[in-house]
């Protein structure tokens, strides 16, 4: 089994996708707020660099 497969998404999938992911962000950061109380500041940070990051692609394209 090769989990690192390519494979192509309908935008349909790919929200359907991203809502889970958000649902799973929301319940971890609601069941456990204390855990990543000293993390924030790093997490934030992911963010807006990957942010940064995927708006710069989808500028060039």
């Amino acid at each position: 089994m090769n989990i690192f497969k390519d494979f192509t998404l309908k935008w349909w999938q790919a929200g359907i996708f991203k809502l889970a992911l958000l649902s799973l962000g929301i319940t971890i950061g609601s069941t456990w707020p204390e855990l990543f109380r000293g993390w924030t500041t790093l997490l934030l940070l992911v963010f807006l660099v990957s942010v940064a990051y995927v708006t710069c692609i989808w500028w060039r394209q």
